[in-house]
């Protein structure tokens, strides 16, 4: 699994017309599942997620997760991070998982997250989708599990 965490002061998610979720001080977190993916790789990504100290203290050093701020996340799935792009000119995503693997893995991934008690809005599997966000910082960290 791969993901890309952007801290954010806020972000939303439409498709369409239609936002479909909408979020204040927090995560977004763009989610690629790579064939193979299972549990444990879920478990290492949600835990890093979430204890990311990437929040500024009292004297303003990044020194909080969001789980200390009680702040938002919102995870949209995105299989292009999976991108081999080292031959030719046409990206390959020969290693993302199956759509109805990923999709999955990524709704368990969301369930992990708001089992925490925080707000967690989603993207919309699949669909053509306009993700706003005023990146914090910027922050912008990728973290792949163990097994990437």
């Amino acid at each position: 699994m791969r993901a890309v965490v952007q801290r954010v002061k806020r972000c939303s998610v439409a498709a369409g017309d239609e936002v479909i979720s909408r979020g204040g001080e927090g995560l977004l977190v763009l989610l690629g599942v790579q064939k193979g993916d299972g549990a444990g790789e879920l478990e290492y990504l949600a835990e890093k997620i979430l204890n990311l100290r990437v929040f500024p203290d009292e004297e303003g050093r990044m020194n909080r997760s969001v789980l200390d701020i009680e702040g938002d996340l919102i995870v949209v799935s995105q299989f292009t991070l999976l991108a081999d792009t080292r031959k030719g000119r046409r990206p390959s995503f020969a290693a993302a998982e199956e759509p109805e693997k990923a999709e999955s893995i990524y709704e368990r991934f969301v369930e992990r997250l708001r089992d925490t008690g925080l707000e967690v809005g989603t993207g919309s599997f699949g669909a053509m989708m306009l993700v706003s966000l005023d990146n914090w910082g910027p922050v912008t960290l990728v973290i792949d599990s163990p097994s990437r």
